[in-house]
């Protein structure tokens, strides 16, 4: 009787006109995925790609969640331009918020860059789901997750129903 090995589903989500359009590439959603993949090198690391159109960004964290990803990390779509919408959509797809992940990208990422108070990621639930909001640049991308990697794994096994306290 051979052993089964279940993957985990990690996904980065890059919410970008341009890049979905072609007219820019993206780099910090494959940056992502190579922190993740690191992190979890076990893992199925899912990328993605949308404009920054609420409908279909629901459409994919809801698909991903349903591909039964623990965690989604968009980049991009977090920021004041007009058609930064990635936390209200990701508000109305959400169950429950985590105030403190974002809370400690925007604290860690200030010490570095005081643009970082600007960005109005979110962070919670959808089911067993933990999606993050991450900012669009590759440099902000990556020290945002950085910021909250160590708390990842823990926050990943509590959600999908495992070790409750540490």
């Amino acid at each position: 009787m051979g052993i089964t090995i279940i993957s985990m589903i990690l996904a980065v989500l890059t919410v970008s006109d341009r890049c979905s359009q072609g007219l820019l590439t993206d780099t910090a959603g494959p940056a992502v995925a190579a922190l993740l993949g690191k992190e979890w090198p076990e893992a199925e690391i899912l990328r993605s790609l949308a404009p920054d159109d609420e409908d279909l960004i629901a459409a994919q964290l809801i698909g991903l969640t349903g591909q039964g990803a623990a965690l989604v990390l968009t980049v991009g779509g977090s920021g004041f331009g007009p058609r930064d919408h990635t936390p209200e959509v990701t508000r109305r797809v959400i169950d429950r918020e985590a105030p403190g992940l974002p809370e400690a990208m925007r604290s860690l990422g200030a010490a570095r860059n005081p643009y970082a108070w600007l960005s109005r990621g979110v962070a919670g639930l959808r089911g067993g789901t933990l999606i993050v909001n991450l900012p669009g640049s590759q440099r902000g991308a990556e020290e945002s997750l950085s910021a909250i990697l160590p708390l990842l794994r823990h926050a990943l096994e509590v959600a999908g129903g495992g070790q409750t306290h540490p």
